[in-house]
């Protein structure tokens, strides 16, 4: 016979969730999600405005004055 746990485990910590990422200026792609994301907000699905925030975070842009993307 197994010896099951009987005690419970330690407590979880939870962090705040992150911010929403500010959209690049002047960027079509980055104007259109934050649109995506208030719609989703609107109805209710956390799920996707959260998709379209890591879109936005990680939607590659040129620097060095060479404009946006």
């Amino acid at each position: 016979m197994s010896n099951p746990r009987t005690t419970m485990s330690g407590p979880v910590h939870l962090s705040l969730p992150r911010t929403p990422p500010d959209p690049a200026p002047g960027c079509g792609v980055c104007a259109a999600l934050v649109s995506q994301r208030q719609a989703a907000r609107d109805r209710g699905d956390l799920s996707a405005a959260t998709d379209a925030d890591v879109e936005i975070r990680n939607h590659p842009h040129r620097t060095h004055g060479q404009g946006q993307s």
